[in-house]
């Protein structure tokens, strides 16, 4: 079947429900969500049911491109500073200089072991070096998967801010492939040249987002995801257009953005984390379109071995390095390794070589994209088992979804926090009078066995009962969860 204007919609939206009911059904199994969506596109190409026949590199390219700026900048917004903050060496130093390190360590494996050369090694070593802000995102949180320390924050920052490098690195390596010409010294200064445009720009768009969504005071509240979402892709286009990382100033503006008030901040967040998950939805789909897996079948063994060596050798050795200036415990360092989840962005990586006319770009693509179903195959469906044999694993309290939503502008400075009544509390069988809670706090709501229940003082207080507590202070959880007699550390 042929793409066309007529049938295209049609053709949109089965994929789409067929891809959401099977996420739904195959994921309780333990398979990724998005290897899912993959498979789905794959089935509707050429070489599969469906048909559909689509070779069109520069639109999956283009594709890619919109959606990974979705993904990054939905991250962004819900990365906390506070939580990024006593990691940030860590992931920095995990994002630049362990890129480079698997980049050349799969590069040097890849001329070793096939027919490439050393500088198509580097090539595909660039391509896989990221891991995936989509895959990891989606693994963690969509599993609720939690891991103790600052383990998730700093996965979750490295696969936001490591792209940037992984793309440089393509880029680079592509062009010095096209330009015999030129020296891999050129590239120092264009690497400098992107990073800190890219920053400067991302950080000074963060702002001007906050400043703008503030003031603008729009007739319509539906306007305003219209308005962040012309402010997301003007932070990408205008970074680019200077030659900076478009990449890295639309995550570092959604950080800035995120860890500030603005109006109808919670319902822009929601809004775009929906836009993420359609936008990954949306890639997969496509990538797994562009692929043809009887053309994939030959490069199935080569792949496999890349694959695992990426797992194995080349991702653990750059964390063990770039972790060894930090005071980690290596079974942490072994969680990290294993958590190098790669996804749809290499693939859309292996498009810009097929774009550019290298040779063997063909044969480089198809082995990319078996070393992302391997690497998510594997490691997707075990990061949750790998954390508990490593003592890693902690359950994750699902917040408690309440009839009433409060969305609170910058000139709000109450707090509203949630307080659990668990097994050991001293408050259970007691009625709220008997405690003396800050006069700036107010209990507004008690969850109780999936029913809400409107509290006073002769409230009586239950085992598992999840108190809403609104505040002045911010300090007064603490001293509410003490008089509660709760755990504090839990």
């Amino acid at each position: 079947m042929t793409l066309n204007s007529e049938n295209i919609l049609l053709i949109g939206s089965i994929l789409l429900l067929l891809s959401i009911l099977a996420s739904k059904t195959i994921g309780r199994v333990g398979i990724p969500a998005l290897i899912i969506f993959l498979i789905v596109g794959m089935l509707a190409g050429s070489d599969g049911i469906g048909g559909i026949h689509f070779d069109d590199a520069d639109l999956a390219q283009s594709l890619g491109t919109i959606a990974l700026t979705f993904i990054l900048f939905a991250g962004g917004l819900e990365t906390k500073l506070e939580s990024v903050k006593p990691i940030l060496k860590q992931g920095i130093l995990l994002s630049t200089l362990g890129v480079f390190i698997t980049a050349g360590t799969v590069g040097y494996f890849v001329a070793a072991i096939s027919d490439f050369t050393l500088m198509e090694g580097f090539l595909i070593g660039a391509i896989v070096s990221s891991t995936d802000a989509a895959a990891v995102f989606s693994v963690l949180r969509s599993k609720s998967i939690g891991l103790k320390g600052n383990l998730r924050p700093l996965l979750e920052l490295e696969s936001g801010s490591n792209d940037p490098m992984a793309y440089f690195l393509t880029i680079g390596i592509t062009s010095l492939m096209m330009n015999a010409e030129s020296s891999a010294l050129s590239l120092i200064p264009m690497f400098f040249q992107q990073m800190i445009i890219g920053a400067l720009l991302g950080y000074l768009m963060g702002k001007f987002m906050t400043w703008v969504i503030n003031k603008v005071n729009l007739d319509y509240d539906g306007l305003y995801p219209v308005l962040m979402l012309a402010l997301v892709f003007f932070t990408y286009s205008i970074t680019a257009f200077f030659n900076g990382n478009g990449f890295l100033a639309v995550y570092l503006a959604a950080i800035i953005l995120g860890n500030q008030n603005f109006v109808h901040k919670k319902s822009i967040i929601r809004f775009y984390d929906g836009q993420a998950w359609l936008m990954q939805i949306v890639m997969f789909l496509t990538l797994g379109l562009l692929v043809f897996p009887k053309q994939m079948l030959p490069f199935a063994g080569t792949g496999l071995i890349i694959a695992m060596f990426l797992i194995f050798v080349a991702r653990p050795l750059a964390v063990f390095i770039c972790l060894s200036f930090f005071k980690m415990k290596n079974r942490e360092r072994l969680l990290i390794s294993w958590v190098g989840l790669r996804g749809a962005v290499p693939i859309v990586f292996a498009t810009y070589p097929m774009l550019q006319g290298v040779e063997k770009s063909g044969m480089i693509f198809n082995i990319v994209f078996f070393i992302v179903l391997a690497s998510v195959m594997l490691q997707g469906t075990t990061i949750g088992l790998v954390a508990k044999w490593l003592y890693l694993f902690k359950p994750v309290k699902f917040k408690t979804r309440y009839p009433l939503e409060l969305e609170m502008s910058d000139n709000f400075k109450n707090e509203l926090f949630e307080i659990e009544i668990d097994d050991n509390s001293a408050a259970i069988g007691k009625q709220i009078f008997q405690f003396k809670f800050p006069k700036t706090s107010l209990i507004v709501l008690i969850s109780r066995n999936g029913k809400y229940i409107t509290p006073s003082g002769t409230s009586t207080l239950l085992r598992g009962d999840k108190l809403l507590i609104m505040s002045d202070n911010k300090d007064d959880k603490v001293f509410i969860g003490n008089a509660l007699g709760l755990n504090q550390n839990s």
